[in-house]
């Protein structure tokens, strides 16, 4: 039993500790210097298995490719700066959301989870010739994000659909 009792401290230790460095920002990681739009693309999904990207398919043989492919965003009504701008109040509004750059046709936000710290770099691009705003959403660090630039994104995708115009 004193083992056991041992153990629980040390995971507690631990654990009190993991999230002391996580609030003292040791999990943010660094920011990208290679984000936006180049030859139409975003860029690719990280070669772990912690993003996703509409633009997936377009890195042949890249090892996230199938698995980091998400729907881009539909155009509401059509209209690509209504669109842009309900997608930018969305983001704005979201959670651990900072809105980075804001330009005609490309948002990017860094989102930042309350406990750990840890950030995620999202972009948009709206693709006049599609017709779509295409997204990729990536973890800074760690091999899995458990689905949550998954989920992030889709929850993106419902607010915009709910929004008004």
């Amino acid at each position: 039993m004193k083992w056991l009792k041992r153990m629980a401290w040390t995971v507690l230790l631990l654990t009190v500790a993991a999230i002391g460095a996580g609030q003292a920002g040791l999990f943010k990681g660094t920011a990208p210097t290679d984000l936006g739009v180049r030859e139409g693309k975003l860029k690719a999904p990280s070669t772990r298995p912690n993003s996703v990207s509409s633009q997936a398919s377009l890195w042949p043989g890249h090892p996230q490719a199938q698995a980091a492919q998400i729907a881009p965003l539909a155009l509401k009504n059509g209209d690509a700066a209504a669109t842009l701008a309900a997608l930018l109040k969305v983001v704005r509004t979201a959670p651990g959301a900072v809105v980075m750059q804001a330009d005609a046709g490309y948002i990017y936000a860094q989102f930042t989870t309350p406990l750990m710290k840890y950030v995620d770099d999202v972009e948009f691009w709206l693709d006049p010739a599609a017709g779509v705003v295409h997204v990729r959403s990536a973890s800074r660090l760690g091999e899995s994000d458990l689905g949550a630039n998954r989920a992030r994104v889709e929850a993106i995708r419902a607010h915009l659909a709910a929004a008004r115009p």
